[in-house]
């Protein structure tokens, strides 16, 4: 391989205390730790001291356990991971060189790079996790949806539900003089776009951008506005918005609270999404290159550990740390546990909705970043129509499976993941309908998905 490694030798001062002690228990402990952390090769780590940042969310999770598991210790690693205030202060901190990587939305490397708000060079080896958000809307909202909403033979909603229930309340709202408030987490999240193609899918006009507006709310039915996540329930509850697009476990904490109803999930507006990233400079991993493999290796084991199904109740004792997501185990059990709560006590299966290593959830397919593109010039945070080898050339330089590559064969040599779980692909997944109003979508024709949509921006080919 090209880049150097050593053996593993943090274990030795360890083993000499044990050996120091006597006794044959001390030899065969010793015997063990040798045995379980032998397996891991160090790389040449150039950076072993790290802080990396994240949003109190349960897709944070690959890097709470990364820690507490000791994966990246095993890779010579020593990480603090410190909780941040919003997604803004995320995106500047990574840019700023005060944290050497983070949790963040998909969009933010991919607007970065595209030149919408704050530009940089970031990248990405490490999708962090499928799905995980909701809508939710108060429970008044909700009262006033149900009515038409379909239902089965038990009177229970028929999921998934769609904006058509809304679109009447929106209209009510506007008979009355009143705007309809909605929020999600941040202009380039994909809660902004889901919400949107939620709405759009059901005729509501969800808003544009320009270059002179970055508002993102002309000739809009439904006001959408940036809420930090841990603030979205109080938000509700103090009838400042009338409901919200959120990742985990702020769904769910409307339930427990009474406030809110979670109506749909974004695994039902599209079928097993990307959502989070993990996130470095393109400096810091031109100038730490086996930093940046080492990284990815613990992630990825921290991936495959939680989507054991065993590890969850301890995945969510560790989540509801403070210094992590700091929820209530109950809540955060609720969606990591393989349910969901829609109304109170309408608690259903659904043991994809948090997703963090099957599917080649970790990879970081072309495909997935292209889609945010095409939402970004869709609602005009790309205010000029681009030709279609750009959405592929752009994406090239923030996406890197390359990196991706490279810490997962060094990980099946160790045997910390079998070669199957390595995907043969171009970096783009095949078309796919699986979306909530049925539209299909292919990555190598981004323009003619753009079209393909009643309400948005519509663009020519471009050569």
């Amino acid at each position: 391989m090209k880049w150097l490694i050593k053996k593993s030798t943090y274990i030795l001062p360890a083993v000499l205390l044990l050996f120091a002690c006597g006794g044959k228990e001390a030899k065969k402990t010793a015997t063990t730790l040798e045995t379980k952390t032998s397996k891991t090769t160090q790389l040449d780590i150039e950076k072993p001291q790290l802080t990396f940042g994240f949003i109190k969310l349960t897709d944070m999770a690959p890097l709470a356990i990364a820690k507490e598991k000791g994966f990246f210790e095993d890779e010579g690693l020593f990480v603090s991971v410190e909780a941040q205030s919003n997604w803004k202060n995320v995106l500047d901190r990574v840019i700023d060189g005060q944290l050497d990587g983070s949790h963040m939305l998909a969009g933010q490397p991919i607007a970065a790079g595209a030149g919408f708000g704050r530009q940089a060079k970031l990248v990405t080896p490490f999708s962090m996790d499928l799905n995980g958000n909701g809508i939710t809307v108060s429970n008044d909202v909700w009262s006033k949806m149900k009515p038409n909403v379909p239902k089965d033979d038990e009177g229970k909603p028929i999921h998934p539900i769609k904006a058509d229930a809304l679109k009447p309340v929106i209209t009510a709202y506007k008979n009355a003089g009143k705007a309809f408030k909605m929020g999600m987490v941040f202009p380039v999240s994909t809660h902004n776009y889901e919400i949107r193609y939620w709405l759009a899918a059901a005729g509501i006009h969800p808003g544009m951008y320009t270059k002179e507006n970055v508002q993102g709310q002309i000739d809009a039915e439904v006001l959408l506005s940036v809420t930090p996540p841990p603030q979205m329930p109080a938000t509700l509850e103090a009838g400042t918005i009338y409901g919200y697009c959120v990742g985990e476990p702020w769904n769910q904490q409307a339930v427990f609270k009474g406030i809110g109803v979670p109506v749909v999930t974004n695994y039902d507006i599209w079928k097993n999404n990307p959502e989070k990233v993990f996130v470095m400079t393109q400096k810091f991993v031109d100038e730490n290159p086996n930093t940046a493999i080492a990284v990815t290796k613990a992630l990825i084991r921290a991936g495959k550990w939680l989507d054991e199904t065993e590890n969850r109740k301890e995945a969510v004792k560790i989540l509801s740390m403070s210094q992590y997501v700091g929820a209530p185990e109950a809540v955060l059990a609720n969606s990591m546990t393989g349910t969901f709560e829609f109304e109170k006590g309408d608690k259903r299966n659904m043991p994809d909705f948090n997703v963090f290593y099957k599917y080649d959830a970790t990879y970081p397919f072309y495909s997935d970043g292209i889609w945010f593109l095409t939402q970004m010039r869709r609602w005009g945070q790309i205010p000029d129509a681009k030709p279609a080898d750009w959405y592929a050339k752009t994406i090239k330089d923030i996406y890197r499976p390359d990196i991706w590559k490279k810490a997962a064969a060094l990980l099946v040599e160790e045997g910390n993941i079998p070669a199957k779980d390595i995907p043969t692909t171009d970096g783009y997944k095949p078309a796919t309908a699986d979306f909530i109003d049925g539209t299909s979508y292919d990555a190598k024709d981004p323009i003619g998905y753009i079209n393909s949509f009643k309400i948005g921006n519509k663009d020519k080919s471009i050569q």
